[in-house]
């Protein structure tokens, strides 16, 4: 059976936006987005603005609309966020022949120096402003960040694809199993404070100009621990994760306060991306833009890159958790 993406041809994209209203003068530049198709859609006589369609059947309208409000009430709060168009009747979610889209404004920039430590507390002072409003009320059809939705289902999901290979299989299981165990132990020994989330803040979803950072792809907004917002921020040794950290907890905290007892989730939320990730490739392995965009997953080679990448992650949910200076 074909994709349901196949069905997305141009013209289909240029006669969704101009049902909505706008008027379209034919150029269409499909922009760096797998999960979802994001396409930057030329307008007569206007600046171009951003299409995103989604993938079929995976969020709920419901869910959806949340992402929407959540983005729009932050950029009532004159937070840097880039919320979703409204037409005439304050709509943000429109579809077109069975795909279901959102516009968005045309917004520039670069990738933050996170070497830089005025650009880190710059970024932890948004942050703090983005939680205080994520803490002011719950998601109700959000996902919730959890061991059982990032981690153990998402290894069902690998064991049951036949994606791995038989000479790893065992070895790769029994190793996702011992980590999800300790992980399991962690979140349930901590009770951890749960507030509406970015989600997905790594470097790639901020943008930064001379006016600052703004943050992009609220996709996959949830409710979980704040830290889930920080860590994919730090790179490099311990001792360059700790000043990132701190640069980014002295900014966030002028807004919102932080438990320094969710350092302790850094390492395994690594480890939960990582056999996710893995998961997502072989969920949307049918999608013909995967294995062009990824063509070394589901070698040998990959999986036993990941092999030692969590075989590491074992040994680092040994050690402390980071600190703050």
């Amino acid at each position: 059976m074909n994709h349901p993406y196949e069905r997305l041809s141009p013209d289909l994209i240029l006669d969704a936006i101009e049902d909505v209203g706008f008027e379209v003068n034919g150029s269409l530049l499909p922009l760096n987005s797998y999960e979802n198709r994001v396409l930057q859609i030329g307008l007569e006589e206007q600046t171009p603005i951003i299409a995103k369609f989604y993938r079929p059947n995976r969020w709920s309208d419901a869910a959806i609309l949340e992402d929407h409000h959540f983005s729009l009430e932050l950029a009532e709060q004159e937070i840097p966020v880039v919320a979703p168009l409204l037409d005439e009747q304050q709509q943000s979610l429109f579809e077109y022949q069975g795909f279901r889209f959102a516009l968005y404004p045309r917004q520039g920039g670069r990738s933050p120096n996170l070497e830089n430590p005025d650009h880190l507390e710059w970024i932890g002072r948004f942050l703090g402003r983005i939680h205080a409003v994520g803490a002011s009320q719950p998601f109700q059809h959000r996902e919730t960040l959890s061991v059982d939705a990032l981690g153990w289902q998402s290894l069902t999901w690998l064991r049951e694809s036949g994606m791995l290979p038989p000479e790893i299989t065992s070895t790769y299981l029994a190793l996702c199993e011992n980590l999800l165990s300790q992980i399991d132990d962690i979140f349930t020994t901590h009770g951890f404070q749960q507030l509406r989330l970015h989600g997905d803040c790594h470097p790639g979803n901020i943008l930064w100009t001379d006016q600052g950072p703004h943050f992009v792809d609220m996709d996959d907004c949830r409710t979980g621990p704040a830290i889930q917002d920080f860590w994919m921020l730090l790179s490099g040794d311990r001792q360059e994760m700790t000043l990132q950290l701190s640069e980014l907890i002295e900014g966030y905290r002028l807004f919102h306060d932080f438990d320094t007892r969710e350092l302790v989730l850094i390492e395994p939320l690594r480890s939960l991306r990582l056999i996710h990730y893995s998961a997502w490739l072989a969920r949307r392995w049918d999608d013909p833009a995967f294995p062009r965009a990824f063509p070394w997953f589901n070698t040998g080679a990959y999986w036993q890159e990941q092999l030692g990448i969590l075989q590491q992650q074992q040994e680092l949910l040994s050690q402390p958790a980071l600190t703050l200076f």
